[in-house]
């Protein structure tokens, strides 16, 4: 009998999907509708609150067709609680305008596709990034003002095509490959995958929260033809919609865009994308980006630690490494996610960079976890938080740190850059019309010279507020080595920046900058 993998649940799931007696509402008295109104605002309000239990999340979704009108959905750590969350719903007066035409249940999972370690391992020496993410798996949140879509799904048992026959390896490769294809959609789709295994008629539910509707119908269609899909793949029907806030149900009903805050109303809550994540695989506890076999998540290439050699700033005027074509494919995968990533002059490397307004203590307890589970691939070269406002006169207001991350692998890059936007505070980098992004210059200094360092960038920065196509530059300082700085420059263009790079001024500095650094610098276009 083929080895069945194990599996950890976490929190159940009710997709609620409530349908409106339009004509009933409509000939109701106004003040049978105010109450109506203002009972259901409260319910959806206290649900998203989650005073109905100790722990969980909910929300409300608009759904587009004739199988729905409205999606209430439930996370909550037991099933009794989604039985009460849903019979409080009845006890409403706006309950009596709808009906319930469908529903389903199930339960969020991670399974043994998605790392032995977490399974077989002591927990003493499960990796914390790695726990992290399955946590993240099994007690999802919501994005706020993002598109849905829902659908069940079921593996298929017929003639030779039965996934239930496959060997554990064989359905295993599969799951990679499968996951190869939602690593493409990093910080486009969030994807909550839930077992209805004795739940429900299908065996998972599929959830798919995206900022842009057709990021969720391309991830679907790509999916497709993959063959854990084309052989194996069973689905049920699809719902889509789009999250609005409880105060916003009035607007709804009649007949208002919603979110309304987006359209110049009153309304309460985030109307746009309000989280950051990243694509998964379809089924069987989805697959993980990075805590299986490390050949699957973070590319075949081989590579070493380090940070290796790099030109000295002088060269950055050369043409001959600017690899266009690749850097623009980076920059479509990862704007979304407000990252820029790129191929630097002279390196076999691609950095990822990110900007929080979090904490900085809390930022790095977060990216320390996460490094710990990056360290394990051989194509990981460096994850660090920076703290921006190193030189003097920055103002404290637009103090934000940067995550660091460098990688020998576009795709390893992609992959980290999935799990490095869940990241607390993570903000839109001003200038972000800029169709060049941002210049990364790494530099390590020697540490009787670091305030001379600072002392001179402050003064270049004088240089670059008067260049054309300069957006803001800003030196920023390792938290845990205060002589490794990392400069972020912003630019219209790359000629602006190259306009810079090849100036006498800059020259000066880097031939200054010998003296001074104790390695190479590293000149990295993050576009």
């Amino acid at each position: 009998m083929p080895e069945a993998p194990q599996t950890d649940e976490g929190w159940f799931v009710l997709h609620d999907f409530r349908t409106v007696d339009w004509d009933a509402w409509r000939d109701a008295p106004e003040r049978e509708r105010e109450r109506a109104l203002d009972e259901g605002v409260a319910y959806l309000e206290r649900h998203e609150a989650v005073e109905d239990a100790a722990d969980g999340t909910s929300a409300v979704f608009s759904v587009l067709g004739h199988k729905a009108d409205l999606l209430v959905l439930h996370f909550r750590p037991t099933l009794d609680a989604l039985s009460t969350a849903e019979r409080r719903f009845e006890s409403t007066a706006f309950a009596s305008f709808t009906e319930q035409p469908t529903s389903y249940v199930s339960v969020t999972e991670v399974s043994g596709y998605v790392s032995d370690d977490y399974f077989e391992g002591d927990d003493a020496d499960i990796d914390e990034g790695l726990r992290r993410y399955i946590e993240g798996k099994m007690q999802p949140d919501i994005p706020d003002g993002e598109y849905v879509s829902f659908y069940p799904m079921s593996k298929r048992r017929s003639g030779e095509d039965n996934w239930y026959m496959l060997d554990f390896d064989e359905r295993a490769e599969l799951m990679s490959g499968h996951g190869d294809v939602g690593r493409e959609y990093a910080g486009k789709i969030k994807q909550v995958i839930s077992s209805s295994v004795g739940f429900d008629d299908h065996e998972w539910g599929v959830t798919l929260f995206g900022a842009d509707p057709t990021d969720i119908k391309d991830i679907v269609y790509e999916m497709r033809f993959d063959e854990a899909s084309a052989r194996y793949g069973e689905f049920g029907d699809f719902y889509v919609g789009r999250r609005f806030p409880p105060t916003d149900l009035g607007a709804y009903l009649a007949g208002d865009p919603v979110p309304t805050a987006e359209h110049g109303g009153d309304g309460h809550g985030d109307a746009t994308a309000g989280s950051h994540a990243h694509g998964d695989s379809h089924g069987e506890g989805g697959h993980h980006h990075g805590g299986d076999d490390s050949e699957h998540h973070h590319g075949d290439d081989g590579g070493h630690h380090g940070d290796g050699d790099s030109h000295h700033g002088d060269g950055a005027g050369d043409e001959d490494g600017d690899a266009a074509t690749d850097e623009e494919s980076i920059r479509s995968e990862l704007e979304d996610l407000d990252i820029y990533a790129g191929k630097p002059h002279g390196e076999d490397v691609f950095a990822t960079v990110l900007y929080s307004e979090a904490d900085t203590d809390e930022l790095f307890e977060e990216v320390e976890g996460l490094r710990g589970n990056f360290e394990h691939y051989g194509t990981h070269v460096k994850t660090a938080v920076y703290e921006g406002g190193a030189a003097a006169g920055a103002d404290a207001e637009d103090v934000r740190s940067a995550v660091v991350s460098i990688w020998e692998t576009a795709s390893a890059a992609e992959t980290a850059a999935g799990f490095l936007s869940e990241l607390p505070g993570i903000v839109e980098r001003a200038g972000e019309e800029s169709g060049f992004g941002t210049m990364g210059m790494f530099y390590t200094v020697k540490p009787e010279h670091r305030e001379d360092f600072v002392d001179t960038f402050a003064g270049v920065g004088e240089l670059l507020d008067e260049m054309d196509g300069h957006f803001e530059t800003d030196l920023m300082v390792n938290v845990e080595d205060d002589n490794d700085m990392f400069i972020a420059s912003q630019w219209r263009s790359r000629e602006d920046a190259m306009a810079f790079f090849r100036s006498d001024e800059f020259t000066d500095t880097v031939e200054w900058g010998r003296d001074v650094l104790a390695d190479r610098p590293r000149h990295v276009f993050l576009a």
